[in-house]
């Protein structure tokens, strides 16, 4: 229930600079995954190698992540941030002018640095900004932007595509003028850290060293090496490969599923006022489960449409949740290393996911990538069941 003298929260501009924020987290992979099949095509590369452009991306985050934490909890929030959005939105736009794959790589590298504190420093404000059921609803209404985001990005990135494989490159320079708005605008607490470096870290690592939170760590590594090793990179090419398809329709069909994770997160706070956490997510990787071993065997677009609808939901149920649990483990003082650590397991399982699926797909085509994907799904059931209270 609201308190008295609080606004509703979304009447709250701060909470709308953090949706931005969230958007340009998952602009660097969703928007160009669409353009994957044309990039292969103009650079005479193999189907092998496209993930290196995910990976580069989300490399540097699995480094980087934890220290831009620790900055932002001893230098404040926004001193990490604007930053931030002005690197992503340079390294981003220049891919545009890239001709040789290589140099893609290393100006994605590039974007990646940019990018590694977006993915935790926009939960990290929510947890600072609420609590209770307002930071639940918080988190939902995030991962409905968040999946409003990657339902809107594959099919606008698949139009621009439409016109050359760089164009979905574009986008990125939008996050400078974010980074403006945020100096001038953004209202939050920024915390008063006068411990020592050595008390801090020591704090901030009695608070991730529970059993629940290693848990949910490398259950969140398994997502993301299902989303970005099975969904976001090899999904685009089964489409192509099974319909012969073009980016645009690559783009939507993508969309689909974004739309139903974008709409399921945004019931996040419901759930979690009828159900148990555990029953949620249980539910949520079943889900993945089924989805997953739909998509290889799916001959038309309904069946496809409908796997990737189950996925799907199956996603909305467990980010929000996830990232919920997660934030509460932390104060203030700690929060954004902590949330860091957090964004760095995601960004190894995103590094990951697409060189792992690359080996199954070697050895076995598109069926032994997805139903490996699924065997993981039921790893992660496991996991929760024995690891998380």
């Amino acid at each position: 229930m609201k308190r008295t003298g609080e606004m509703p929260l979304l009447h709250d501009a701060n909470l709308y600079l953090i949706f931005l924020i969230t958007l340009f987290a998952v602009l660097g992979v969703s928007s160009i995954t669409p353009a994957f099949p044309a990039i292969v095509s103009y650079f005479g590369i193999s189907r092998k190698e496209i993930g290196l452009l995910i990976t580069a991306f989300t490399l540097p985050g699995i480094f980087l992540t934890p220290v831009m934490g620790v900055l932002a909890d001893r230098a404040g929030r926004k001193n990490i941030l604007i930053p931030s959005l002005i690197l992503f939105g340079i390294g981003g736009f220049a891919c545009t002018f890239a001709r040789s794959f290589s140099l893609l790589i290393i100006l994605r590298f590039i974007q990646g640095i940019g990018a590694a504190s977006l993915g935790s420093i926009n939960v990290t404000l929510i947890g600072d900004l609420y609590e209770g059921r307002r930071r639940t609803t918080a988190m939902g209404f995030n991962a409905s932007i968040l999946s409003v985001g990657t339902a809107s990005y594959p099919a606008i990135g698949g139009a621009l595509a439409m016109f050359g494989w760089h164009f979905p490159f574009i986008l990125p320079i939008l996050a400078i003028p974010l980074g403006i708005v945020i100096i001038f605008r953004l209202k939050n607490p920024e915390p008063q850290n006068n411990h020592k470096l050595r008390d801090y870290l020591l704090n901030t690592w009695q608070n991730i060293n529970k059993k629940s939170v290693w848990g949910l760590f490398i259950i969140n590594i398994l997502i993301f090496v299902i989303l970005y090793g099975a969904i976001l990179t090899y999904f685009p090419l089964l489409l192509e490969d099974r319909f012969n398809t073009n980016a645009l329709v690559i783009g939507l069909t993508m969309s689909s599923m974004s739309v139903s994770t974008a709409l399921t997160s945004s019931l996040s706070g419901w759930l979690r006022s009828k159900f148990a956490g555990k029953s949620i997510l249980k539910i949520g990787f079943s889900l993945y489960l089924i989805g997953l071993v739909l998509l290889p065997a799916g001959n038309n677009w309904i069946f496809m449409l409908l796997a990737v609808v189950i996925f799907g939901i199956g996603q909305g149920m467990n980010m929000p949740l996830i990232q919920t649990m997660l934030v509460s483990y932390a104060p203030l003082q700690e929060r954004a290393a902590f949330m860091s650590i957090n964004s760095m397991v995601l960004r190894l399982g995103q590094t990951i996911g697409p060189l792992i699926m690359a080996l199954l797909y070697t050895i076995g085509g598109f069926t032994a990538a997805f139903f490996s994907a699924a065997g993981i799904a039921l790893v992660m059931i496991a996991i929760l069941i024995i690891m998380v209270k």
